[in-house]
C-alpha cells in the first residue's frame, strides 16, 4: 500500500471518532466510543472498525517532517534550509510548511531594492509544489528533501 497525505490512518479515524462523540455529547445525544468508531469506519467505506483497523496503517507517512534539511525555490529564488514547521491542512491534501533559510532570499530581485526573507511559510502538496502560482504561472514554492 502506498501512502500519501490523503491516506487515512487508524489514528486519524480515532480522532474523527473522538470528535464525533464530542459533537453528539454537545447536542445532548451521547454516543459510545465503539459506536463512534464503527460510524467513522463506515463513513470511510469499511464494513466495520475491525476491518478498517486491519487495513489501515497506524499513522500516515508524510513526505516532509520538522527538522529535515530541505532545498528548492521560493518565488523562483534558490534556497536551502531547515523545515521548522509542518502542519496538515486542506483535508490532508496539503502541508503548511515553515522553512528557515540558511541564507536570506531576495523576494524582489528585479526591483531597485532588496526585500530579504530568512523564514517563510507556504502551502505545498505531497510533491512539495505550492498550489499557489505566481503571475508567470510558476509555483510560489518548490520544496525537496536534501
Amino acid at each position: 500500500m502506498s501512502l500519501s497525505l490523503d491516506t487515512p490512518s487508524s489514528q486519524s479515524l480515532k480522532t474523527e471518532a473522538r470528535n464525533l462523540r464530542e459533537h453528539h455529547a454537545r447536542s445532548g445525544q451521547p454516543m459510545t466510543h465503539s459506536a463512534a468508531l464503527e460510524a467513522v469506519a463506515r463513513s470511510h467505506g469499511y464494513r466495520d472498525w475491525n476491518t478498517a483497523r486491519a487495513v489501515l496503517p497506524e499513522r500516515t507517512a508524510v513526505p516532509f517532517q520538522v527538522g529535515m534539511r530541505v532545498r528548492g525555490f521560493y518565488l523562483e529564488q534558490p534556497f536551502s534550509g531547515v523545515l521548522i514547521g509542518a502542519q496538515l491542512v486542506s483535508g490532508w491534501r496539503h502541508l503548511k510548511v515553515t522553512v528557515l533559510f540558511d541564507q536570506p532570499v531576495n523576494v524582489t530581485p528585479k526591483l531597485m531594492f532588496a526585500a530579504l526573507r530568512q523564514r517563510v511559510t507556504a502551502t505545498v502538496d505531497e510533491r512539495g509544489v505550492s498550489p499557489a502560482l505566481r503571475g508567470n504561472g510558476q509555483p510560489q514554492m518548490r520544496l525537496m528533501a536534501e
